[in-house]
């Protein structure tokens, strides 16, 4: 009884990591939300979407190793992403209201060049129906969802490119 208990915990887990990367088809849009900007001010989504590049959307956590490596990696070739696709990448914080003030110098101290945005009140991460973070989707330039992908594994930075790159050559 308990190895069948173990086997179905192996096979759901595997289930839902495999649904939760995976090309999108559904056309649907970033729900509109307002998010907070480090800054203070007040940033709806449907800001996000200019019509005319795709657009990335990271939701992480100052305490999500997953998620900083994730950042970190792709903030080596983000400058690079910026002059090929014309890609924005909008880094939304999850982190609640007890360590909100602490997103604001750890960016600093990273340098990310990225649009960092706060969602103290998970309401993003609610309308998207995320679980666990990092959590990572690209909308192409019609803003519709075309890639989601939840986990981080080193030389995943790669993958995205490529969906960027055939984006871009879908125009």
């Amino acid at each position: 009884m308990k190895k069948l208990v173990i086997l179905m915990i192996c096979l759901a887990t595997c289930l839902s990591i495999s649904a939760q990367d995976k090309p999108t088809t559904n056309n649907s849009r970033i729900p509109t939300v307002e998010l907070k900007t480090i800054q203070g001010d007040v940033m709806s989504t449907k800001q996000f979407y200019t019509g005319d590049h795709p657009f990335i959307v990271s939701l992480w956590a100052t305490w999500c190793k997953p998620c900083v490596e994730e950042l970190e990696a792709i903030s080596l070739v983000y400058e690079e992403w910026v002059e090929e696709f014309g890609v924005t990448l909008y880094a939304v914080s999850i982190d609640d209201s007890r360590s909100a003030s602490k997103v604001a110098p750890f960016v600093r101290a990273k340098g990310w060049d990225y649009v960092v945005l706060q969602d103290v009140n998970s309401d993003l991460k609610r309308a998207l129906n995320v679980v666990d973070v990092p959590f990572l989707c690209i909308y192409n330039q019609n803003g519709e969802l075309v890639w989601s992908h939840t986990s981080y594994a080193p030389g995943g930075e790669e993958e995205v490119y490529e969906i960027l790159k055939s984006l871009t050559k879908s125009e």
